[in-house]
């Protein structure tokens, strides 16, 4: 006979562990299964050299709930977060660089010894996108309603945004509707005259996605990641110990509320009958019976791949199909023999984001290679140094730097992600921080790079 749960999990990442807290909290029989041999997902930290370890793939906090926290009792396992007083860092290779500070205040102030005309405006800005994002976040936390049966529970929550609007007034309602679909250069460009401050601020609206500060849509990336708190700036949150810190918290909740969690285990298909799900297949045969079953996996992964053809059907089947996922990201992590030196600037000014995003053209300029299948000469970085918060990571006097990698996009023209591409990308991005951390190459003890084939191929999110 067939195991039966209530539900299933089909991956373990950090939103499959996160759901399957909550049903088992509620009461219900839960199964997560993970294909690879450990949960975590994205937010794998490895070995990338003898005794340093570090986040690979997704490191930063920023858009975990509060309320994920305080309901799964995760502070009560270890969990902890780091948020540093500085946002992000900006560097520059003929002086000290811009510091966007968590106290918009504060960078406010810095910026009237450099950058006086931006200093009023900036706090503007600031204020305003905290005003229009207000609505945001109300559209974030609330699930969205079954227009096709509505309920009545669907009605309050109509109610709700709707008593949300009502307070951000018709002026404001005007100003949402006529930014959600402009592009971010046009939204920062309207709010600060600096270049370098655009850059640094516009890079939000295009980070992890296959577009430029110019493309249309990209204004609502940056309102949706200010959604989740920090201003104009965003929210720069690690977890001590780094992202292993989570997935470990996350497990045990899951486990304390009596989930079960197997590894190593890869589902096949996803069963039905007339139109309802009955359980899993895994991969060995083994069928699992469940009335629920969750994916974490991504739409193309779940519907194309564990769903029969038949039960999905031609117009679902082609939509899914069509969706567009073009990867063009790349993460890598350099092992330092010391702490790098940007521009003289102290170690608290690095804690948070570095980010190299020079102007509003550049990041268009990066882009472009990308639309031709090129890896970005110039790419735009965000690198962290994970070590400042968690020394643990490594031994003393050893660093990392974790740097995003944009643009280096899975469908290389002429090409493929074989060891020379592999090793451009390292190459480009010790080239662009030397510019601003000169000596950094002679500082590198190890290196490593995930490709957006290898976040396709190991980590099973489709185009990279």
């Amino acid at each position: 006979m067939a195991e039966r749960y209530d539900a299933v999990i089909v991956g373990a990442g950090h939103n499959g562990l996160v759901t399957a807290g909550y049903l088992a909290k509620a009461g219900l029989r839960t199964l997560i299964v993970e294909r690879r041999d450990r949960a975590g997902g994205a937010l794998a930290t490895e070995e990338v050299a003898p005794g340093v370890r570090a986040p690979v793939a997704a490191d930063g906090m920023g858009g975990l709930r509060a309320a994920v926290v305080r309901d799964l009792g995760l502070d009560s396992r270890g969990f902890r977060v780091v948020e540093p007083d500085v946002a992000a860092f900006a560097p520059s290779a003929d002086g000290p660089g811009l510091t966007l500070w968590r106290d918009p205040a504060r960078t406010a102030e810095e910026l009237r010894t450099q950058r006086p005309r931006d200093a009023e405006a900036f706090v503007a800005f600031d204020r305003k996108v905290r005003s229009l994002v207000s609505f945001l976040a109300r559209v974030q936390a609330i699930e969205p309603p079954d227009l096709a049966s509505a309920s009545p529970a669907d009605a309050v929550k109509g109610l709700t945004l709707l008593n949300a609007l009502r307070h951000l007034g018709a002026r404001q309602i005007r100003e949402t509707l006529r930014l959600l679909p402009m592009s971010v250069a046009d939204l920062v460009s309207e709010g600060v005259d600096d270049e370098a401050l655009r850059g640094v601020l516009g890079a939000r609206g295009i980070r992890y996605s296959a577009m430029g500060p110019r493309s249309a849509g990209t204004a609502l990336n940056f309102l949706w990641d200010s959604a989740a708190g920090g201003g104009a700036v965003g929210r720069t949150v690690f977890a001590r110990r780094g992202p292993d810190a989570l997935v470990e918290a996350l497990v045990a909740a899951a486990r304390g509320y009596g989930a079960t969690l197997r590894c190593g285990v890869d589902v096949a298909a996803i069963r039905t009958r007339r139109s309802a799900v009955e359980g899993v297949v895994l991969a060995s045969g083994e069928e699992i019976d469940a009335r629920i079953v969750a994916s974490s996996a991504d739409p193309k992964q779940t519907l194309l791949r564990l769903l029969d053809p038949a039960e999905l059907g031609p117009t679902l089947g082609w939509r899914a199909e069509h969706i567009r996922m073009p990867g063009v990201v790349a993460k890598v992590t350099l092992v330092l023999d010391g702490l790098p030196t940007f521009g003289g600037v102290d170690d608290e000014r690095l804690r948070g984001r570095i980010v190299v995003a020079p102007s509003l053209d550049g990041l268009e300029r990066a882009f472009d290679d990308s639309k031709y299948g090129r890896i970005s000469e110039h790419p735009y970085l965000e690198a962290t140094i994970p070590t400042l918060c968690s020394p643990s990571l490594a031994p003393e006097g050893k660093h990392v730097i974790s740097a995003l990698f944009q643009y280096a996009p899975r469908r290389l023209r002429d090409a493929e992600w074989d060891e020379r591409a592999r090793d451009r990308v390292v190459d480009l991005t010790v080239r662009t921080l030397e510019v601003y951390a000169p000596g950094i190459a002679e500082s590198i003890v190890a290196r490593h790079v995930v490709t957006p084939e290898d976040l396709e191929r190991e980590y099973g999110l489709s185009g990279g």
